[in-house]
């Protein structure tokens, strides 16, 4: 089975988006959490199947919030770039894919 890891700027943003949505309802900061933790679990089930946007990176939608986790593929891991907002600053993230290689951050936000 493959590992998956975050770069440490999109752990945060997990963290930022799930606080963010718990200040506007209760609860509803968890649900986020739970729907990201249900999209890891579809990217390491199959990881190809999400929209690529680039040569490496692909794009895995949240069902519930206006959401992207941002990752990268390689034959022995998945990288999570970033938590990215569907209508915010696009490709932000770019940059994040050329310390993918060197940098392994902790397994889950």
């Amino acid at each position: 089975m493959k590992r998956i890891g975050f770069h440490p700027d999109a752990g945060a943003e997990v963290t930022e988006a799930a606080q963010y949505y718990e200040v506007r309802k209760s609860g509803l900061g968890a649900d986020l959490l739970v729907e990201v933790e249900r999209a890891l679990d579809q990217i390491l089930t199959n990881p190809e199947a999400s929209r690529r946007i680039g040569r490496r990176a692909r794009r895995k939608s949240l069902w519930r919030f206006p959401y992207d986790l941002v990752y990268a593929f390689y034959p022995d891991r998945i990288r999570i770039v970033a938590c990215a907002h569907q209508k915010r600053r696009p490709f932000f993230w770019r940059k994040r894919l050329k310390d993918t290689a060197e940098r392994e951050g902790p397994s889950r936000p």
